[in-house]
C-alpha cells in the first residue's frame, strides 16, 4: 500500500471554473482513503447500481472530437464546475448515505479525500500519485485504471449536501451542523403525479460526474466510491447520455427522448446577471457558507415512450407548444423567438395551448422564475412488460428550491403529464467551489 502523497505547492486560486487549469495536488489521500481504495471493491461494484443496465454504452458511443477529449475544467474556483460548465455528453450521478457511527471528523476527512481525488481526475490524472500501476504488486492499485490513456474529456465533479446530512431522519444532529443547515434546504413537498421510489430518492451526499466520454464519468464515481469505503455507502446512482440542455450559445439545443428540442431558453454561462439572480446563492440569503453555491433538484422522470410514439405529430406539438422540426413556438418564428401566448391559431383558439408544457413552464407564467437545467436522457433496459425503461434524468440548479417548487406546481395541469411519471427525487445544497489547498464544503465546518 502506498503512503500518502507529499503536499505540493498550492496553485493560484481562480474565480472562474473555466480558467486555465493548474495542477491541484495540494495534499495526499488520508489513511482512511487509502484503506478504502484497498478494501472498497464492493463499494466500487455498487457504484454501477441503478442505471447499470445502460453501462454497455460505456464501451461505445464516446465523443470523438479531439478538442472535447483534451478539454480540462479545473476543480478549484469560486463556483463548483459542472453547473455552468458547457454540458458534456455523459453523466454518472451517485447519491450516498453516511455510515452509522461516523463522526464529524470522518465527514470532514471524506470531503477532503474526495476533493483531492476529484482535483486530480478532472485533470486526466489517476486519483493519487501512485495511481493504477505505480504501487506495490502485493496490494490493490490506488486507481482502478480503466481511464488510463484517456484524456480528461471535459470531466467535472460536483458535490452537494442533502437535508439528512444536517438532521438525520430520527432528528439527531450527527455531525454538529444542524444549526448551519440552510432554511431553504427542506425535503420537497409532494407533487401531483409523483410515484416516487425511495430506492431512487434522497441521500446525505451526492456526486455528479459529467464528461464527454462515458468511461471517464464512470471511472470518477467508481473511484470516489472506493475512497468512501467505511465512511459513506452508495444509496443509488444513475447513468445518463445525450444531454437535454445547453449552457453556452455555441452548443446546439439537444433533443429529449420524445424527439423535441429541450432547454431552448436555458440560462447560459455568459449571462452573469441571470446567474446571479436565479442560480447563485447570495450570502444574505441565509447561511454565509453557502454564498456562491446553489441548490440542486434531481428528478428521475420515466417517459411512456411507446404511448408517446403512437400520438399524432400535431398532438405532440400541441402538448409541447413547439414545432418538432425546428423547436419554434407554435405562435411562429424560429427556435429562439419568444412565444406569443396571445397569438391566435386555427379557429381562433390560442396558437400555444394554455396547458402546453411551454406555456406552463415559461417565466411569464411564473413571476419571472428561471432555473438552470443540466438534464440527461437515460435508458435502463426494459421493464417487466418489455417496454423501454427510459426517460429524463432532470437536474436543475437554482438559487432557492422554491423556484423549482413553484414551477412544478405550475405544471400540475401540463398536457405532457399523461406521458411521464416522476419516480425519483432529491434535493441538495451545493456549496461554492473550493479554494486550492482546501476542500468542498470547508466553510460549513469553519
Amino acid at each position: 500500500m502506498s503512503a500518502p502523497t507529499p503536499p505540493e505547492a498550492a496553485p493560484e486560486a481562480t474565480d472562474s471554473p473555466d480558467a486555465t487549469p493548474r495542477r491541484a495536488d495540494v495534499r495526499g489521500l488520508s489513511r482512511r482513503g487509502l484503506l478504502g481504495l484497498a478494501a472498497g471493491v464492493g463499494a466500487a461494484g455498487l457504484a454501477l447500481g441503478a442505471g447499470a443496465g445502460s453501462a454497455a454504452g460505456v464501451a461505445v458511443g464516446r465523443a470523438r472530437a479531439a478538442d472535447a477529449g483534451a478539454s480540462v475544467h479545473p476543480f478549484y474556483g469560486m463556483h463548483q464546475s459542472g453547473i455552468t460548465t458547457p454540458v458534456q455528453d455523459h453523466l454518472h450521478f451517485a447519491s450516498f448515505d453516511m455510515m452509522p457511527r461516523t463522526t464529524r471528523e470522518d465527514l470532514i476527512e471524506l470531503l477532503q479525500d474526495w476533493s483531492y481525488a476529484a482535483s486530480r481526475i478532472c485533470e486526466g490524472l489517476d486519483v493519487s500519485a501512485t495511481g493504477a500501476t505505480g504501487g506495490s504488486p502485493a496490494a490493490p492499485p490506488d486507481d482502478t485504471g480503466e481511464a488510463v490513456g484517456l484524456p480528461a474529456n471535459g470531466l467535472t465533479v460536483t458535490f452537494g449536501f442533502g437535508p439528512t446530512l444536517f438532521t438525520a431522519a430520527d432528528g439527531t444532529d450527527r455531525y454538529g451542523i444542524a444549526a448551519r443547515r440552510p432554511a431553504a434546504l427542506q425535503s420537497l413537498p409532494n407533487f401531483l403525479g409523483d410515484d416516487l421510489d425511495a430506492e431512487h430518492s434522497g441521500g446525505d451526499l451526492f456526486i455528479q460526474a459529467c464528461a464527454d466520454d462515458p468511461q471517464v464519468a464512470v471511472h470518477a464515481i467508481r473511484n470516489l466510491s472506493r475512497i468512501a469505503f467505511g465512511r459513506a455507502k452508495l444509496r443509488w446512482s444513475q447513468l445518463g447520455f445525450g444531454k437535454t440542455s445547453k449552457t453556452t450559445a455555441a452548443q446546439a439545443t439537444p433533443r429529449n427522448l420524445f424527439g423535441f428540442k429541450d432547454g431552448t431558453a436555458n440560462i447560459l454561462a455568459d449571462d452573469t446577471a441571470a446567474l446571479d439572480q436565479h442560480v447563485w446563492v447570495d450570502g444574505a440569503d441565509d447561511q454565509a457558507w453557502m454564498a456562491g453555491g446553489s441548490y440542486l433538484v434531481a428528478r428521475k422522470i420515466a417517459m411512456l415512450i411507446e404511448t408517446w410514439d403512437r400520438v399524432r405529430l400535431s398532438e405532440q406539438e400541441r402538448i409541447t407548444g413547439r414545432d418538432k422540426a425546428q423547436g419554434a413556438p407554435l405562435s411562429g418564428g424560429s427556435e429562439q423567438t419568444a412565444p406569443d401566448f396571445a397569438a391566435a391559431g386555427p379557429g381562433g383558439h390560442p396558437a400555444i395551448d394554455t396547458r402546453s408544457h411551454v406555456h406552463l413552464a415559461h417565466p411569464d407564467a411564473n413571476s419571472g422564475i428561471r432555473i438552470l437545467r443540466r438534464g440527461y436522457n437515460y435508458v435502463d433496459g426494459n421493464t417487466a412488460l418489455g417496454r423501454l425503461d427510459a426517460g429524463l434524468f432532470f437536474l436543475a440548479y437554482q438559487r432557492s428550491p422554491e423556484q423549482f417548487v413553484t414551477l412544478q406546481r405550475s405544471l400540475s395541469t401540463d398536457l405532457m403529464a399523461e406521458y411521464v411519471r416522476h419516480i425519483g427525487s432529491g434535493i441538495w445544497a451545493v456549496p461554492p467551489g473550493a479554494e486550492p489547498g482546501s476542500y468542498v464544503g470547508a466553510g460549513l465546518f469553519a
